[in-house]
């Protein structure tokens, strides 16, 4: 049996982590190494059929632990927040091909108006697509991003601002992902964490590290072990709720794309069993 450092049954990988690969080559060496699970990023299922995506990375033995990415909701465009809606469905109707029941949401911001509008949108959006995810039976996670992207990438800055929001919509079908680099900072986070798990609604947990100094706020992000986030002691939090799913490794890295990723692989793998 293996021992509980070299145990790869939760370990999932997200195809942009090894953005060089298409995602059949990524699934070849991803259940090669003894990964057990898969988050696929939409634009590794362009050109493809999806259901047929699906069911080579299940032949593969790999779970699809989720679809990336819906969200970006807030416009000061009211045109532009219907075509968000619009692939919000889009997503949700991939999602339900592929074969997976989770879409993480990164949630979007306009710098053109305050955070306190763009939230708003960010509620009215998901309220809108919400009955498409229930009746396709897929769950939506809202991720909240580190403050460095309350500019345009997410308005949901805080795991608190989340579970707010989450248990505003009051829905078994919307919870939360909880992404250590974007959350190791805050002073509340295993209090936050604790609240997921009385709420049942803690749907995804992201690992990687915080490299420093850090040469680029978006791409250069860390294996576990190479930075500052105390991995362990936040899985312990996440662990503690029940929450019984994958942790999954979604490195962005210039670094990491340009080298050989089969070696990549491998760092990964040793970074996981040691210091997550």
């Amino acid at each position: 049996m293996q021992n509980e450092m070299s145990d790869l049954s939760r370990l999932c990988i997200h195809t942009i982590t090894t953005k060089p690969w298409d995602v059949e080559t990524a699934a070849k060496h991803f259940s090669a190494a003894g990964v057990k699970g898969i988050t696929v990023w939409r634009d590794a299922l362009q050109g493809r059929n999806i259901q047929d995506t699906g069911r080579m990375l299940r032949d593969y033995d790999l779970s699809i632990v989720s679809l990336c990415r819906g969200g970006f909701f807030p416009h000061t465009d009211a045109a532009k927040r219907m075509a968000a809606i619009d692939d919000n469905k889009r997503a949700i109707e991939e999602a339900a091909q592929l074969g997976t029941s989770l879409i993480v949401l990164v949630c979007g911001a306009d710098p053109l108006q305050s955070l306190n509008e763009s939230r708003k949108q960010i509620h009215d959006g998901i309220a809108t697509v919400l009955p498409y995810a229930a009746a396709a039976g897929v769950k939506l996670a809202i991720e909240p991003l580190h403050p460095m992207y309350a500019d345009t990438r997410s308005a949901i800055n805080t795991l608190a601002q989340a579970n707010d929001m989450a248990e505003a919509l009051n829905s078994p079908w919307v919870g939360v992902a909880v992404d250590v680099y974007h959350t190791w900072w805050d002073n509340s986070l295993e209090q936050e964490i604790s609240r997921c798990g009385k709420n049942d609604n803690l749907f995804a947990f992201h690992i990687c590290d915080w490299k420093m100094p850090t040469t680029d706020l978006l791409l250069d992000r860390g294996l576990m072990g190479e930075g500052c986030i105390p991995i362990k002691q936040i899985r312990s939090w996440v662990e503690t709720t029940g929450f019984n799913g994958f942790n999954e490794v979604e490195i962005f890295s210039n670094k990491y794309w340009k080298e050989d990723q089969e070696l990549f692989l491998k760092k990964i793998v040793k970074a996981y069993a040691e210091h997550s």
